[in-house]
């Protein structure tokens, strides 16, 4: 397969801020990419870069064969974009939103309304555009960037400030939208959404790419240790110590914490002692990787 995105070395700087510190990755044809890191890492700069909307300081992108910038007017019916802050026109209903949307490009009122329909949106066809939820909203902005029948689409952030319902519902749509052949390319600082989501994965930081691949290859990639955790006095502390070797104990009053690489060991043990009360275990995340590549806790702030 072909790649549809192929990015060299971009840089991007605002004064003395590097917000694109020479990034560099490509994107299959089909591929559901994330660029993922908390905000301030530089991912909507990149992706506003790969789209055409804001011109490198240096480096090279190829989208689709070309170049997006200078716009190249021959690739915008061929990607959709939808942006962190989506506008709408004011006091149209969804449906008017999406056919006004849809004629800019030529497409007719029928796709525009089974775009409403993908989007689960047909019961609120005939609601104006500030009596949807957020939820909604960002529903028809993903339907809008979808009108036209693009081969690649960008989302960026698309499930920010989204209940978790509404979250998982949308990631629903958007496994939906990448099954259908499309490319898509999605930021995000939420790690269970990219861990969720993505075939490949490209971890930023202060402007620059940490590590790129598979969730589940970086997370094996890390050796981190299981935590296996059971409800606080289920087991006492040295009691925990004495069966788990060398493994970190934590117990915060609510729960307790074994921290092994040698979990199957340590079940055995507490199965044997009926201190399974309250289980819960839990594997290495993107997050353990994160804390792991720059040394500190995974943050959601600049």
């Amino acid at each position: 397969m072909s790649e549809a995105i192929i990015v060299r070395d971009i840089r991007k700087s605002y004064g003395q801020t590097r917000a694109v510190d020479g990034v560099s990755f490509e994107v299959t044809e089909g591929e559901f990419f994330g660029i993922l890191g908390p905000n301030g890492a530089g991912k909507t700069t990149t992706l506003e870069i790969i789209e055409g909307l804001r011109k490198p300081d240096g480096g090279e992108v190829q989208l689709l064969g070309m170049s997006p910038w200078p716009r190249h007017t021959s690739l915008l019916p061929r990607i959709g974009v939808q942006l962190q802050a989506s506008s709408f026109f004011e006091r149209l209903t969804a449906r008017e939103q999406i056919r006004t949307w849809a004629s800019l490009y030529g497409v007719s009122t029928r796709r525009a309304d089974e775009m409403l329909e993908l989007v689960g949106l047909t019961d609120k066809a005939n609601t104006r555009i500030e009596k949807l939820s957020g939820g909604q909203a960002q529903r028809l902005s993903i339907a809008c960037a979808l009108a036209h029948d693009p081969e690649v689409v960008f989302l960026d952030e698309p499930t920010s400030g989204l209940d978790p319902q509404a979250r998982r519902n949308l990631w629903d749509l958007l496994r939906e939208i990448n099954r259908q052949g499309r490319t898509v390319v999605l930021t995000t600082h939420y790690l269970d959404e990219a861990e969720a989501l993505c075939e490949r994965v490209a971890i930023m930081d202060r402007g620059k790419i940490l590590q790129i691949g598979p969730p589940a290859a970086l997370v094996r990639g890390l050796d981190a240790p299981t935590r296996i955790s059971v409800e606080s006095g289920t087991i006492a502390a040295h009691d925990a110590r004495a069966l788990a070797g060398d493994a970190e104990i934590s117990d915060d009053g609510v729960s307790l914490t074994i921290a092994t690489r040698d979990p199957a060991r340590v079940l055995a043990a507490l199965a044997e002692r009926s201190a399974l009360r309250g289980l819960s275990v839990r594997g290495a995340t993107l997050e353990d990787v994160f804390l792991n590549l720059t040394g500190r806790e995974y943050r959601d702030d600049d």
